[in-house]
């Protein structure tokens, strides 16, 4: 038996630092963000929008056309991270971005 082959082995579970990683390379246009959604950005007014960032599945929400929150994060190794509102402030992946990289990445979500 191999250990990919053990039912109860877990993978580590993916953390909002990572997932801040991940969007912080796309503000520094080290990474190509594309819409996975079907609506662009401008179109939908307050709701859950989709991203692929190089296999990266990413949900934000957007609230009256502002970068909120990131609800859910799909890593390429099939990881999840979950916005949990009990969770303390500095949890989501966005609240440790900085204020020009929240901008930046807001900004270019628009052009999406």
């Amino acid at each position: 038996m191999t250990s990919t082959d053990c039912p109860y082995e877990s993978t580590s579970a993916l953390t909002a630092r990572e997932v801040c990683h991940v969007l912080r390379e796309v503000a520094f246009g080290r990474r190509v963000m594309v819409r996975a959604s079907p609506h662009p950005w401008d179109e939908l007014y307050a709701g859950m929008f989709m991203v692929d960032i190089e296999g990266w599945s990413i949900t934000i929400f957007n609230d009256c056309d502002e970068l909120d929150y990131c609800e859910a994060c799909v890593s390429t190794d099939g990881r999840r991270w979950s916005f949990d509102s009990g969770d303390r402030y500095g949890t989501d992946p966005l609240a440790l971005l900085s204020t020009w990289e929240h901008q930046t990445l807001e900004r270019l979500l628009k052009c999406l």
